[in-house]
C-alpha cells in the first residue's frame, strides 16, 4: 500500500513509547494537545498545528490531555513520487490551515473510496508547508548536568527556584549554565525557561483552562504579566490563540 492511515483515542496521560517507523509520518491531534519527545528536544503540538514526522527517526508521543490522534503514513517509494520538491528529511510543525486540516479529516471518513483517500493524502504532501518561528519545539540539552538542570526547571513550573536554586541542586554554577545552554539548545537559560513556561500555557488553554487560571499556574505574577510574554514568544496573544481553537472533532465510528 502506498500509504496507511491509523487514528487512535487516548485519555489524558497516555502515551506512545518510543519507536521508529519505515514510514514517513503526519500527525495531527483533531483534538487535544500532544508532546512529541525526540532525542534533540521536545515538541508541543496543539489542534492548531500538525508535525512532520520523517521517516527512522525515534519519538515518543506523550498525551496532554485527552486527545483523538489522526496519523497517515507514506510508504517511501510513495514519497518519492508524489511528494513536491522540496526537503521532507527533517521534523518541522506546520500550521493545520483549515485545507489541510478537512484533507485529514476526510482520509478517516468511513465511507470515502479508495481512490478519494489517496488523492487527499496526495494533496496533503502539498500542504506541508513549515512554519518557521513557532516555538513549540523546546530544545533539550546534550550534557548529563544540562538534561538534569533542564529536568529540574520543568518539574518547577511556577518559577519558585531561581537559577541559583537550580544551580545548587544540580551540582552545578550559574557560570556553567549560563555558558552551557546557548551551547547546547542555542537559547540562553531565560529564554529557554521562557519558551518552556509558555509551552506549559499553551497545553492549559488547548485543555479549556482561562488565561488567568493558566497565569497563575504557569507562575506569573499577573494576566498582563503572561499575555506580554506570551506574545512575545507566540506572536499573537493568549485570546488571539484561543480563538484559533478548532472546533473539537468526534471519533470515528
Amino acid at each position: 500500500m502506498p500509504f496507511s492511515i491509523l487514528s487512535r483515542t487516548f485519555r489524558k496521560g497516555e502515551a506512545v513509547a518510543w519507536h521508529t517507523h519505515a514510514e514517513s509520518q503526519v500527525i495531527f491531534a483533531a483534538s487535544g494537545t500532544i508532546q512529541v519527545y525526540t532525542e534533540s528536544g521536545r515538541w508541543f503540538v496543539p489542534p492548531q498545528l500538525a508535525l512532520w514526522m520523517p521517516a527512522r527517526i525515534p519519538h515518543r508521543v506523550d498525551m496532554l490531555s485527552d486527545t483523538e490522534l489522526r496519523m497517515i503514513y507514506w510508504h517511501p517509494s510513495a514519497l518519492q513520487k508524489w511528494a513536491p520538491e522540496r526537503p521532507l528529511d527533517c521534523i518541522f510543525a506546520l500550521v493545520a490551515t483549515p485545507l489541510l486540516r478537512e484533507l485529514i479529516l476526510s482520509a478517516f471518513k468511513d465511507d470515502i473510496p479508495f481512490e478519494k483517500a489517496e488523492l487527499a493524502v496526495r494533496l496533503i504532501l502539498h500542504e506541508l508547508i513549515e512554519t518557521p518561528d513557532i516555538p513549540v519545539f523546546l530544545p533539550m540539552p546534550t550534557s548529563t548536568i544540562g538534561r538534569r538542570v533542564a529536568d529540574l526547571a520543568l518539574a518547577d513550573s511556577r518559577m519558585h527556584l531561581g537559577v541559583s536554586d537550580l544551580a545548587i541542586r544540580a551540582a552545578t554554577s550559574i557560570r556553567t549554565i549560563s555558558r552551557m545552554f546557548p551551547v547546547e539548545t542555542g537559547l540562553t537559560f531565560k529564554a529557554w525557561r521562557q519558551r518552556a513556561r509558555i509551552a506549559l500555557a499553551i497545553d492549559q488553554l488547548s485543555a479549556g483552562r482561562t488565561i488567568s487560571q493558566v497565569a497563575a499556574d504557569v507562575g506569573f505574577g499577573s494576566t498582563a504579566a503572561f499575555s506580554f510574554a506570551f506574545r512575545q514568544v507566540m506572536k499573537m496573544t493568549p485570546t488571539a490563540f484561543l480563538h484559533h481553537l478548532p472546533i473539537p472533532v468526534a471519533p470515528p465510528t
